[in-house]
């Protein structure tokens, strides 16, 4: 098996966490405080309907959020692997993780064999 680029996945990270921020970001301008500011009053049963959208966009940006902290991390992590020498080497097992897969998830952190054993467990 040839050496992995880490340059080219570092590369690859870099832009990834760039657009990660951005959409970070730009949830937290989306919701920048509370739902009395987003409307404009405190809520009243003339507005529930209104009240509950606001609600479900909120719990939507707030769930978006969340995924985009948790890849970003995942990204940081890799990021970090690669300046220690680790990046492309299975946690589980330590075999070398096919370019492949790196191509398509490049902070993964398990070979495909290792992952498939993991989520049936």
């Amino acid at each position: 098996m040839s050496p992995i680029d880490t340059d080219r996945f570092k590369s690859q990270l870099e832009e990834q966490r760039a657009h990660v921020v951005a959409a970070i970001e730009y949830l937290h301008s989306e919701n920048p405080g509370s739902m009395e500011d987003e409307t404009g009053e405190m809520p009243s049963d003339n507005h529930l309907g209104e009240m509950a959208t606001i609600t479900l966009d909120r719990e939507v940006d707030y769930t978006l959020e969340e995924n985009s902290e948790h890849v970003l991390a995942e990204i940081d992590a890799a990021l970090e692997r690669i300046e220690a020498g680790t990046f492309g080497k299975c946690e589980s097992c330590g075999k070398e993780i096919p370019e492949e897969r790196l191509e398509a998830l490049p902070y993964a952190t398990q070979c495909i064999d290792c992952r498939r054993k993991a989520e049936r467990s």
